[in-house]
């Protein structure tokens, strides 16, 4: 089978970024490798992590073992809550680095904002630092709401290129969403199956699913990023991280899509960016 083609979309910097990428969380070190090669090999051209992953060294191994040049490949990965300080980040990045054996990420996030530290305008300059020095490509956020965004915005120079958040059909957060599109920073959407896969087995979406000949998964993928927005997904098993790949040879009716947009019940399956972690 020929490899998957994924289009791309461009950040508020200028390159390009694919619209569905690998997820690792959850993806045990000793795997990441054959499973990210796996996914390169087959057409995805994007890989997520993070150091709280614990498998930033192997998923880098897995870019190298599918062959690719690293230019070919977008590599994100984040600043853990531990780590958030000006020189904290400097330093756990250049560690991260070392141990991917790796000049640069193409994009680097603050994992969580942890408002209570209140740590993360500090941090953020500290991924400017890197931005500045070449070593993070691009730059930018997870898991923050509207007013850690305002606060960032009000007290730092660099636009966020992404913000990564907890997306799916029943939790699709509309102002934050505008607010993003607002600022030109790129919605990414993390755990779009729900933590856990219930949408996996949900009745509505799969009467759609059915209707298209694709899975429920397939359906609640295609819907995000007909939303625009920016998609990771991961999966421990080679056949669906190549059945989470095909979903741009069809599209949902303005009918699915409202349907689909009915679902949206604020249900959160992972934590809550305004307490985490206290």
């Amino acid at each position: 089978m020929p490899p998957i083609l994924i289009p791309t979309v461009k950040l508020n910097t200028g390159a390009a970024i694919p619209r569905l990428a690998l997820g690792t969380w959850e993806i045990p070190a000793a795997q990441a490798p054959e499973l990210v090669s796996f996914g390169l090999k087959s057409g995805y051209r994007s890989a997520d992590t993070a150091w709280a992953y614990h498998n930033e060294a192997a998923v880098a191994e897995g870019i190298r073992q599918s062959g690719l040049p690293r230019e070919a490949v977008f590599l994100t990965t984040k600043v853990w809550i531990k780590y958030q300080g000006y020189k904290e980040t400097l330093a756990v990045f250049r560690e991260s680095l070392q141990a991917m054996q790796l000049d640069y990420v193409d994009l680097l996030l603050i994992h969580w904002p942890a408002p209570g530290m209140n740590k993360y305008v500090d941090t953020y300059k500290a991924l400017e630092t890197l931005y500045h020095e070449g070593m993070a490509r691009a730059i930018g956020v997870a898991n923050f709401n509207i007013d850690h965004l305002e606060t960032l915005l009000a007290r730092t120079e660099v636009v966020p290129a992404t913000n990564q958040f907890e997306m799916h059909p029943m939790l699709i957060q509309p102002d934050l969403l505008d607010f993003c599109r607002a600022h030109g920073i790129l919605p990414e959407a993390y755990s779009p199956l729900m933590h856990g896969g219930a949408i996996l087995k949900d009745p509505d979406i799969a009467a759609i699913a059915l209707r298209h000949g694709k899975t429920n998964a397939q359906v609640a993928l295609r819907y995000l990023l007909q939303l625009g927005v920016r998609v990771l997904v991961k999966s421990l098993h080679k056949e669906r991280i190549l059945e989470n790949a095909q979903v741009f040879d069809f599209n949902l009716t303005d009918a699915d899509m409202a349907e689909i947009g009915q679902m949206n019940k604020g249900i959160r399956t992972c934590a809550d960016p305004a307490t985490f972690p206290d």
